[in-house]
């Protein structure tokens, strides 16, 4: 899939989950929507990962751990201890 239209999703899953994280304060809707924007993959995805240049890989990973902070931040803020 090689259109510019996935770039612009993934933009946009980025720009919904930083409201939702920062003014929302909806850390578990703001991880779904960062893992959303990662399957709209802004790089040449008919490119293998091991053909990728270094820094798209990193792009990527530090976008998972963001999914993961997220996720993270949203589980340890809405816990609520056993009565």
């Amino acid at each position: 899939m090689k259109t510019p239209f996935n770039k612009y999703l993934y933009v946009g899953f980025l720009l919904l989950g930083t409201y939702q994280a920062l003014f929302n304060k909806d850390y578990i809707q703001a991880a779904a929507s960062f893992g959303i924007g990662l399957a709209f993959d802004p790089f040449d995805s008919s490119q293998s990962w091991n053909e990728r240049p270094t820094w798209q890989k990193i792009v990527l990973y530090v976008h998972l751990a963001i999914v993961a902070a997220m996720f993270g931040l949203g589980v340890g803020f809405n816990d609520k201890p056993l009565k």
